[in-house]
């Protein structure tokens, strides 16, 4: 299959001013596209030219190789889910489902922020910070580069992007600011929630 760029569910503008219209516009539509690119360059006339993105991602992370396969199609699903996690003036209150399944696995709502920006803050470098499912309990992750928690097998549910293509342009050094405002003020916790099941 040739993997493609998916449509946002909001305009370049959308998440504005958090994340910038010209943050999108390179993190979109250079990025994400570029990885995308890469990808079925690698995958073409292969085996993996007919597997699922899930499939590749497993595949790929076992052998060193394919590390050029694996850091193109991880980043392509890692991506896929942070546009979804997003919303115009999101954050705010969840629903009640999820904001049960946090108070029960991390104390309150409160300390799932704190270790959710935590792990983003500390990510040395580049990379993730995850909420994910783990053994049906949640769990705060992080990952470098392109690794996501698929293949430790865990079922992500939300993840933000902390490269600093994700950010610079909006925050420049200021992580924590932004880790912040991705939580209050994006986070779309309706879709979150969709994905607990």
């Amino acid at each position: 299959m040739t993997f493609e760029l998916p449509k946002l569910d909001y305009s370049n503008a959308g998440l504005s001013p958090i994340m910038s219209e010209e943050t999108l516009d390179l993190h979109h539509g250079k990025h994400h596209q570029t990885y995308i690119t890469n990808l079925n360059n690698f995958i073409k006339n292969t085996e993996m030219e007919k597997m699922s993105l899930e499939d590749i991602i497993l595949k790929s992370s076992t052998d060193k190789s394919k590390a050029g396969i694996f850091n193109n199609a991880s980043q392509h699903w890692n991506h896929n889910l942070f546009w979804k996690c997003m919303k115009p003036n999101g954050g705010g209150s969840m629903p009640n489902k999820l904001e049960k399944r946090i108070i029960s696995d991390f104390g309150s709502v409160e300390q799932f922020k704190k270790d959710f920006i935590q792990a983003g803050v500390t990510q040395f470098g580049s990379g993730w910070c995850w909420l994910s499912i783990n053994n049906d309990k949640l769990v705060v992750t992080k990952t470098a580069n392109a690794a996501n928690p698929l293949v430790d097998k865990m079922k992500p549910i939300l993840g933000c992007d902390v490269w600093e293509h994700s950010y610079y342009i909006d925050y420049r050094n200021r992580r924590p600011e932004y880790l912040n405002n991705f939580f209050d003020k994006l986070i779309n916790w309706e879709y979150v929630d969709s994905l607990l099941d």
